[in-house]
């Protein structure tokens, strides 16, 4: 009789495995697709307006990877959208919508300029400067936090504000306080050399810092995955109700979401002031650019994993640096450029917005479905024995 069964126990185990691997495969299954739709859209942008676009994707592809150079170009662009496309995904695996990514790099970035005032040796110097610039992310983030689980604010209201405040607290830092005066009035002293980042490849902008956003994006990897407060978070964020009656306390998962991408958010700041010239900030804080926002985008290519985010970071990052040589071989205007590369993007994550969107549609359906219950439901007499 055993031996009788052993066929089906092995195709019972081989099924197992066929379908671990596919739910392993569904999000490369999901991008691939997807993309080759992107890239068709974008050449058929391209053709309709004149362009050759098999000449511009081969520009984009030897601008991105060509050679040496411009693969560090990809890299040294991929380097802070690892972190802020960490920073949106970890709260959205919380179940948050965390959009301050902005303001606390700005924080980061502010603090790692006022840690290059220090006289430390160059290895404990860099190490200090990058611990306080994170901090002080993980600091900024602290208010829509508490907001969020003492008050039931909503955190996209309270980080839009936030991100405001960091703004103009940067440019009065700057004019007061943190100001070069050898260079006028908006622009801050520059990171001292004992503070940056060494560089990687010489002649490029691609320094050591991408190896600090690598570590960081394994180690919350490990703890999202590997650790128990990880497993809490996860499941607050699909359940909280669920999550509530395991003995998991979704308050606690919401604070340690705001830390950790405030940490990543303030180490941003630090790779941008301390691996990039001209490693300072002007009034326009023109070195951090959107980054912040950017990080939406990057996290959801990379399906908000920390490992798809690493690729979909350098996949960004290819784009940037293709861009130009897009432009330079195939004479395809800047702004074609950009609208092409908006398709792609959007081709790329429309997956994941879709499922994001679907989430939300039946969470609320949700919702409505317990308020109407509870309403309809009879209410007690007081005095009725």
């Amino acid at each position: 009789m055993g031996a009788s069964l052993a066929p089906f126990q092995h195709f019972r185990t081989l099924r197992t495995i066929i379908l671990a691997i596919a739910s392993r495969a569904r999000p490369l299954l999901e991008v691939v697709p997807a993309l080759l739709v992107g890239l068709l859209l974008g050449a058929a942008l391209m053709a309709a307006w004149g362009y050759d676009p098999w000449k511009a994707y081969l520009a984009l592809l030897e601008g991105s990877f060509g050679n040496l150079y411009s693969l560090a170009s990809t890299l040294s662009k991929a380097t802070p959208l690892i972190l802020t496309g960490l920073t949106f995904a970890i709260g959205l695996r919380a179940g948050l919508f965390n959009i301050g990514a902005q303001g606390q790099m700005v924080l980061g970035a502010l603090v790692a300029v006022a840690a290059s005032t220090l006289r430390l040796p160059a290895g404990l110097h860099l190490l200090i400067s990058m611990s306080l610039a994170m901090l002080a992310g993980a600091a900024w983030s602290l208010p829509a936090s508490w907001l969020k689980v003492r008050r039931g604010i909503s955190e996209v209201i309270s980080t839009i504000m936030l991100n405001w405040i960091a703004v103009w607290l940067a440019g009065y830092l700057l004019l007061h306080f943190l100001n070069d005066p050898q260079r006028g009035g908006w622009v801050s002293i520059m990171a001292a050399p004992s503070a940056r980042f060494p560089t990687l490849v010489p002649g490029s902008e691609l320094t050591y810092s991408i190896f600090a956003s690598l570590a960081f994006a394994l180690a919350i990897y490990w703890v999202l995955w590997h650790m128990v407060p990880g497993f809490e978070l996860r499941c607050s964020g699909l359940n909280p109700a669920a999550a509530r009656y395991a003995g998991i306390e979704p308050q606690r998962s919401i604070n340690l979401a705001f830390i950790l991408g405030g940490l990543a958010a303030g180490l941003t700041g630090a790779t941008q002031i301390l691996g990039r010239y001209p490693y300072s900030l002007d009034n326009g804080l023109t070195i951090l650019g959107t980054l912040g926002f950017d990080g939406i985008a990057v996290a959801l290519v990379g399906r908000n994993h920390p490992l798809g985010i690493i690729v979909a970071a350098v996949f960004f990052g290819a784009l940037s640096a293709g861009g130009g040589l897009m432009g330079f071989r195939a004479r395809v205007p800047l702004d074609v450029i950009y609208i092409v590369q908006g398709v792609i993007i959007l081709a790329v994550a429309a997956p994941e917005l879709w499922r994001l969107m679907r989430g939300l549609i039946l969470a609320l359906r949700f919702r409505r479905g317990r308020s109407l219950i509870s309403s309809s439901s009879p209410s007690r007499d007081p005095g009725r024995g």
